[in-house]
């Protein structure tokens, strides 16, 4: 069993507007293709998928940010709960609207919640974790990724803000793009 306990409850999570402020993150990898010969190996760029605990596809770990931490701590700690994974924040991907059919409460009515994603470099992934008994973890390729998302506003994290973000900095490194085949 783990150490690490999941926080719940909404008492200590933030709102701004009507809206719920979400923190998380799409956490990635590379992994070296197959190939007998290390020198010509190429690195494959992957992401990590949870499964949604309230219906088909997959998603990446989220939650809502707390009064005690910055948007990065829970965003780092939503990757810890439902994934369990530990990394490092690369990049900022963004602010993403959508409206939760499952979270309405007194603050949000309407559901409406606002999520700031990160792009999170995997260095460790936990043999147990918060929610290891709800949640399977999935490593996936962007297209793959893209099409087994559950939600149209993670797609649109994923395709337009993590592979951006992705490009541009592998470009900025001086480094080739890993193949997202």
């Amino acid at each position: 069993m783990s150490d690490l306990v999941a926080r719940t409850g909404r008492h200590q999570q933030r709102y701004e507007a009507g809206c719920r402020l979400i923190a998380g993150c799409i956490p990635f990898k590379y992994r070296s293709s197959d190939s007998s010969d290390d020198a010509s190996s190429e690195k494959i760029l992957e992401v990590l998928m949870i499964n949604s605990q309230s219906g088909p596809g997959l998603l990446f770990p989220k939650g809502g940010w707390e009064n005690d931490e910055t948007v990065e701590e829970a965003a780092v700690r939503e990757a810890v709960e439902e994934a369990g994974v530990r990394g490092d924040l690369m990049g900022f991907l963004g602010i993403y609207q959508f409206k939760s059919k499952t979270h309405q409460d007194e603050f949000s009515p309407e559901g409406l919640c606002k999520a700031a994603i990160f792009a999170l470099l995997v260095k460790e992934e936990l043999d147990s974790w918060p929610e290891q008994s709800t949640r399977t973890r999935s490593w996936l390729s962007i297209p793959e990724a893209v099409e087994r998302c559950r939600h149209p506003w993670m797609r649109e994290a994923l395709a337009d803000g993590f592979s951006k973000w992705h490009a541009e900095n592998m470009i900025s490194a001086g480094e080739e793009c890993p193949d997202q085949k």
